[in-house]
């Protein structure tokens, strides 16, 4: 939902930690009856068959203490063929070349990844299977009578978008000096069994009231909880403005590119006895201080755009909220010209530093040699070579498809192909959008375009049919369709099961009646903002899991990798031994092979997935490089001073300068061993790529 970031500790030593290697209710409405899947049941016997059956039966109990994630084996492959969806492309793009760099997937990780490594002076190449840039961020168009109509099919709530901020992906835009025009607006609209309520953001005062007003008699008592959660944060909130996310690095580098925060570590030495804390299951330290169930319910809000509410969350994922959210300057944004701005603002950045970006281009394998990623293949046969590496933007369950087991193959790699393909996710996402007419449609009694819907506070708020969220951004971007009228996007939490779709046949009457069943919720839910909505369509498209696969090339739909915060994912390097790190290691078995995404720390979000981009593109580069683009950057606004490492930078950089990038990414320049000359590096020159010999 919003930029995440996280303490310099916990940051930091995790990934020294890790070595040079593992571095208002719903109206009342007679239910439809319910369809049965016709998927054919897998034997129960079998890995897939037995998770099938677990999947699907969990979502007939989703009490409100229940975490619910789902589970495949990557390693089974399915028996059908998936369906392919008209305007996603048929994947048969791509020409054959030879870069120093190739990204697999146009996502926010995989283009600041891209646009970062353009940046530093690699001659780099994002390869997308989609015919559209931006992943789960981009725009869909529909014509009707003569009116274009554009909607949103990703995420709708950013924060930090309008000026220099500590949001990683504002960050970027301004290292790579991209601007992109937003309208902001000061609050999320909430309809609950209570009623309609709204959190106002940017002012304490505000949610203070809100607490009295919504709270009653324990309205005293709430705030006194919120304020004591808030001070037993505070420390590890701080170091939010000590040291960015993009200081990081996976390689001894880091002690340099952090070492600007020292004086925030020396002045609080008890950062480090919270290491554990800030990975942790937040809903450990809300039950330790908050108890009134309005607050408890706002905390579990705030934490479920990461997937999960406060149990499963890590507490990190709460710090940008408690330290950020409450300045008078914060605000939501509406991108102008839609959501595809943010993948388009990325992709102008990577064109200017000379990097490329190829569309409709599917690859459908990543190849390997003597244990090094080499290149891809793609879908229409080319090769793609890779001097210094492969990077891959994909979730982790595609990912591992791009890797058939090969004879031989070092165990260490199958493992983390078994490890990655069976690990837990989150459920799939459906998708209602609407354009209607707004003649004489009066929205005075809402100041803002985005809204959550809770049905039942006592069910799990991961359940699908429980929390959803509508998205009105042609309140504020009037350019999204024609005077008069309005586009509507309704989402589901990422919970809707996919084994009920999977065997449906797009555009047959069982399709088409489920997805109507399924989606009735989110009707319900515009319905408490606008009653006739029904009566107003001009017209309205269903976006099944079946579809979300296909259009944002995701397996089964998946919001994303689900491990609960707690303990350590499989694949976590050295850290997860002695902390819980709920995410695997952006490296993996194969030299020159590295992941970024909302898979990888720092996790699911806009933001946090464009930060993994970058910092994969910093552990790609000498630290010299990465250290004279912090220092770059800090010179653009008062609000960046912090990212400079200062002298203490430069201390540290001869002694780790050797080992930057580690041995892994490596390529012929560096054969004369350890400590050789950076690439040049120019923050000016759009033909940095061209002029330097990688």
């Amino acid at each position: 939902m919003t930029g995440r970031r996280y303490s310099l500790a916990s940051a930091a030593l995790a990934l020294l930690a890790g070595g040079a290697r593992a571095f208002a209710p719903a109206a009342s409405r007679t239910p439809l009856p319910r369809l049965h899947s016709t998927i054919e049941e897998a034997p129960a016997e079998t890995a897939n068959g037995a998770a099938a059956n677990n999947n699907v039966a969990q979502i007939e109990d989703t009490s409100r203490d229940k975490v619910m994630t789902f589970s495949y084996d990557m390693s089974i492959e399915p028996a059908y063929e998936k369906p392919t969806y008209p305007g996603t492309g048929n994947g048969l793009g791509g020409d054959a070349g030879e870069y120093d760099i190739i990204v697999i997937g146009s996502g926010m990780g995989g283009l600041a990844c891209s646009a970062l490594s353009a940046k530093y002076g690699s001659k780099v190449l994002c390869l997308e299977s989609h015919i559209k840039v931006g992943g789960s961020a981009h725009t869909f168009s529909r014509m009707h009578e003569g009116g274009k109509y554009s909607f949103e099919v990703g995420p709708s709530i950013f924060e930090g978008l309008d000026r220099p901020s500590l949001n990683p992906l504002r960050m970027i835009f301004d290292i790579l000096e991209e601007t992109m025009p937003v309208k902001t607006y000061k609050g999320l609209g909430y309809w609950t069994p209570s009623g309609y309520w709204r959190f106002p953001i940017g002012s304490r005062e505000g949610f203070e009231k809100l607490l009295m007003e919504q709270c009653g008699e324990d309205g005293p008592k709430a705030i006194a909880e919120w304020d004591a959660l808030r001070a037993r944060l505070k420390t590890l909130g701080g170091s939010t403005q000590a040291v960015a996310l993009l200081n990081l690095r996976q390689d001894p580098g880091f002690l340099a590119t952090t070492a600007g925060s020292l004086p925030f570590v020396l002045q609080n030495p008890d950062v480090f006895g919270d290491l554990s804390l800030t990975f942790d299951d937040l809903s450990k330290t809300v039950d330790e201080f908050v108890t009134v169930p309005f607050l408890r319910n706002f905390i579990d809000t705030m934490c479920i755009f990461c997937g999960f509410p406060a149990k499963g969350a890590m507490t990190a994922h709460l710090l940008y909220i408690l330290e950020r959210f409450f300045e008078e300057t914060a605000a939501f944004c509406v991108p102008i010209g839609g959501t595809c701005e943010l993948g388009e603002t990325l992709q102008r950045g990577l064109e200017k530093y000379g990097g490329k970006l190829q569309l409709n281009a599917h690859v459908d394998e990543i190849l390997i040699e003597d244990g090094r990623a080499v290149g891809v293949r793609l879908k229409n046969g080319n090769i793609v070579k890779a001097k210094k590496a492969v990077v891959s933007n994909a979730t982790p369950f595609d990912t591992v498809k791009l890797m058939p087991a090969q004879e031989d193959e070092p165990k260490g790699l199958t493992k983390w192909r078994n490890d990655l393909g069976k690990l837990p996710r989150h459920g799939a996402i459906s998708h209602l959008f609407l354009a209607i007419d707004a003649e004489g449609l009066d929205l005075s009694h809402i100041e803002d375009p985005a809204h959550l819907v809770v049905q039942d506070w006592d069910r799990s708020l991961q359940d699908s049919q429980n929390l959803c969220s509508f998205f009105i951004p042609s309140i504020l971007d009037k350019s999204l369709c024609p005077p008069g009228k309005h586009v509507i996007h309704v989402y589901s939490s990422g919970g809707e099961p996919y084994e009920p779709w999977e065997k449906l046949t797009p555009g047959s009457y069982e399709y088409e009646a489920y997805k109507k069943e399924r989606v009735e919720v989110l009707f319900r839910a515009v319905e408490n903002c606008i009653p006739d909505v029904r009566d107003r369509l001009e017209f309205s498209i269903i976006g099944s899991p079946l579809a979300h696969e296909a259009f944002l090339r995701r397996d089964r739909g998946t919001y994303g990798m689900a491990w609960a915060a707690g303990s350590s994912a499989p694949q976590s390097g050295i850290l997860g031994n002695f902390l819980p790190f709920p995410f695997p290691n952006l490296k993996t078995p194969i030299d020159g092979l590295l992941r970024c995404g909302d898979s990888c720390f720092p996790g699911i979000g806009t933001p946090s997935a464009a930060a993994s981009g970058a910092i994969a593109a910093n552990t790609m580069t000498d630290v010299d490089n990465h250290l004279k683009m912090l220092s770059e950057a800090s010179k653009k606004d008062p609000m960046y001073k912090f990212l400079d490492a200062g002298i203490m930078g430069q201390v540290y950089k001869p002694l780790v300068q050797g080992f930057t990038p580690s041995a892994e990414l490596r390529t012929d320049r560096f054969v004369s061993g350890a400590g050789v000359a950076p690439v040049d590096y120019s923050a000016t020159d759009p033909n940095v790529s061209e002029r330097i010999d990688l």
